[in-house]
């Protein structure tokens, strides 16, 4: 799933991106709305870093991710609000979050500072209503806009909202007899539902983990998850296949309807794809653009916009940016410290460590840190080895040691798999206990030396061995002590006389050819 996330340049702002270890600068956080491509590398660990999003996201972010709240800080619409971008409260940001249109909680960010202005749009439809409380916020050009470009094709056309909720109305009436399926996401598009609910006078029938969702939003009691209920029931997109389709029908006559943006064509009769989305139509786009005249777009999603839209932009020279000193300080410095001094009374590190949770490593790979009590270090943010796949190929310490593997008595000593479940050790201790029984079971390993030396030596310097003069290279072993030497050897091996003697494998030329001195016949 593609990151739908910006760190804003020259700040330390961040929007929608939440994988600390490529944005060590960023130090203020904001939300735009909870779809998952705009909250990955989110987790109930997150720490040290505030979180601004409107009062709907905070409660949402609380109840489907378990974020702290003492991280979650819920700004109100329509109003701006200062924050420091430094620890002596020199420089301050003002930002105001503005209704995007698009699902609950759903925000645009109008930031405002030494940077100029910029409008972070996030995900949203674009309406007149929009426009005119942007123009009372606005105190001049918009610097820079970042921009929804989901639906930005000059080739696609989309209906309104209202044009597209009244073609399901009439896919509805027109199977008075049918059950109805909405194929929708976790969250979004709760006004559709609840519009049809009025207008056809039924429950909206919904999975339990959805009603928690409902309630949180406080909606209309319009909803149920009593099977059977109601006429309409609301099922994740991916649900409805054609599989399901015939399970459904096999019950009762069912149609379903997918109000959806995508270009999906359905080869099923009773499958109906509606062109219902909650983000802006190119044309949409080419009028917010025309309306606010930024100095310059950048796209939100991926890194292409169309030619039609640059044209639009007046021709402006861009300003550098300059970067205040103290902002410079606040961004270089680690966030622990920050927190103690420009969110005095706010924010606050317990150092009593957690039980561990997942795998820990007696020797940790770099930059790896012990979880505290408010969760794990950001900077060790487990979600981040999505975003890090191509550096941690390239010479990864962290290697995962299966010790399920066993190891057979050949030469060439090739690991067998046995059908075991994995199971993890440290990586120092599983790399020692690997070379140590390769090494015994290999008369010669590269790098190692001989193991018969290795083994002598060990011998020579056990306290239970008498002592032996040594030579250059290996301890000359006595006469009187080969009996022990042997005994001593035959333990070290992985396997013993008994294990191999039923398989009629241990012959007397198997024993002289690798024992350290001519055996007795």
């Amino acid at each position: 799933m593609t990151v739908n996330g910006k760190v804003i340049p020259h700040t330390p702002l961040a929007v929608d991106f939440w994988y600390v270890r490529k944005c060590p600068g960023a130090r203020l956080f904001f939300l735009s709305h909870m779809h998952s491509d705009h909250t990955m590398g989110l987790t109930s660990t997150w720490s040290n870093r505030p979180i601004f999003c409107s009062p709907t996201t905070a409660t949402l972010l609380k109840l489907k991710l378990q974020v702290k709240e003492k991280w979650i800080h819920p700004l109100e619409l329509s109003e701006p609000h200062l924050l420091h971008l430094d620890e002596i409260n020199k420089e301050t940001l003002s930002v105001t979050l503005i209704d995007a249109n698009h699902c609950p909680g759903a925000v645009m960010f109008l930031f405002e500072g030494y940077f100029g202005s910029i409008l972070y749009t996030g995900d949203f439809r674009y309406s007149t209503l929009m426009l005119r409380e942007l123009y009372l916020h606005i105190k001049r050009t918009i610097d820079v806009l970042y921009l929804d470009n989901t639906n930005c094709d000059p080739n696609r056309t989309l209906p309104s909202r209202q044009i597209a909720t009244q073609q399901i109305k009439e896919i509805i009436r027109s199977h008075p007899n049918h059950n109805v399926v909405i194929g929708v996401y976790a969250l979004g598009k709760e006004s559709l539902l609840l519009e049809l609910a009025m207008e056809f006078k039924t429950w909206i029938e919904v999975s339990l983990e959805r009603m928690e969702t409902l309630k949180a939003l406080e909606l209309p009691d319009v909803f149920t998850t009593e099977p059977g209920a109601g006429r309409i029931r609301a099922v994740d997109q991916l649900q409805v296949s054609f599989e399901m389709m015939q399970q459904w029908n096999s019950d009762h006559p069912t149609l379903a309807i997918l109000p959806t943006s995508r270009p999906l064509v359905s080869f099923c009769p009773h499958i109906h794809v509606v062109p219902y989305s909650d983000h802006s139509s190119y044309q949409e786009l080419v009028d917010f653009v025309s309306a606010l005249k930024p100095s310059s777009v950048l796209p939100i999603v991926g890194s292409y916009l169309p030619g039609s839209l640059s044209v639009l932009l007046p021709q402006k020279k861009h300003h550098k940016v300059l970067v205040p000193e103290s902002v410079r300080l606040f961004m270089s410095r680690q966030p622990e410290r920050q927190l103690s001094s420009v969110y005095a009374g706010r924010w606050h590190r317990h150092h009593r460590p957690l039980t561990p949770r997942g795998v820990l490593f007696d020797s940790p790979v770099r930059g790896f840190k012990m979880p505290r009590e408010d969760g794990w270090d950001m900077d060790s943010d487990d979600s981040d080895e999505d975003m890090d796949t191509e550096s941690s190929e390239k010479g990864s310490d962290s290697i995962l040691v299966d010790r399920s593997l066993k190891l057979t008595p050949n030469k060439n000593s090739h690991p067998t798999r046995k059908n075991t479940k994995h199971s993890l050790q440290p990586v120092s201790a599983a790399r020692q206990s690997y070379e140590t029984e390769d090494k015994i079971i290999n008369g010669l390993h590269v790098g190692h030396g001989d193991v018969r030396d290795d083994l002598m030596m060990s011998h020579h310097n056990s306290p239970e061995s008498p002592s032996c003069s040594s030579s250059t290279s290996s301890t000359l072993v006595q006469s009187d002590n080969l009996e022990e030497l042997e005994n001593h050897l035959l333990s070290c091996l992985p396997f013993s006389e008994e294990d191999l003697k039923p398989r009629g494998i241990l012959s007397q030329s198997f024993i002289r050819k690798f024992s350290l001195v001519p055996l007795k016949d």
